[in-house]
């Protein structure tokens, strides 16, 4: 255990695996969909990492992101799928890290399912633009940084433990088996 946790009086520390942990990916990516998604970088000027949103995540576990199929994300992907996401939920808790392998996909179906009428920014001719693409990525693990019981009691216990100087903090984190 880290230093910090020595002074816990409560655990903190907690491993998910199979649908817990997919479970967990949902919830965490419920509150914020959008990451940075990071391949091994090939050309352009992002080195690898660009923000993107995840459209979904499927019965199976699958993330779903809409892409162009002229990006150098698809590019990268199709030379090395090992791709890594991460993600903010808020300013304090619902920190998200996920290792999964990416697919490209060109099923019209479903990237009518996933549409919404803003991602016209991005494809001007509308969902049946030519350049859409979907990225399916099967998580295999990560890890979590959240809390126990929200945001609330979380900031409560901070300040009781900053005014009484003990080590209240309401967090809890843990890796992911997914695969």
């Amino acid at each position: 255990m880290n230093s910090i946790n020595r002074n816990q009086p409560e655990e903190n520390q907690k491993n998910l695996n199979g649908e817990q942990a997919l479970e967990k990916v949902r919830e965490m990516i419920s509150q914020s969909d959008i990451c940075f998604f990071c391949t091994e970088p090939l050309s352009g000027p992002s080195k690898g990492v660009r923000p993107m949103s995840v459209q979904q995540v499927d019965e199976q576990g699958y993330l779903w992101i809409v892409s162009a199929n002229d990006s150098h994300t698809n590019q990268e992907i199709a030379v090395d799928p090992h791709v890594k996401l991460y993600f903010q939920g808020s300013k304090h808790s619902d920190f998200l890290y996920l290792n999964g392998e990416a697919e490209i996909i060109n099923d019209r179906s479903k990237i009518r399912e996933l549409w919404s009428p803003v991602m016209k920014t991005w494809f001007t001719e509308g969902e049946n633009d030519p350049r859409i693409s979907l990225i399916k990525i099967l998580p295999e693990e990560g890890y979590y940084w959240d809390t126990k019981h929200g945001n609330f009691v979380a900031g409560i216990k901070m300040l009781l433990g900053a005014a009484t100087g003990k080590t209240l903090d309401d967090s809890i984190e843990g890796k992911l088996n997914l695969g």
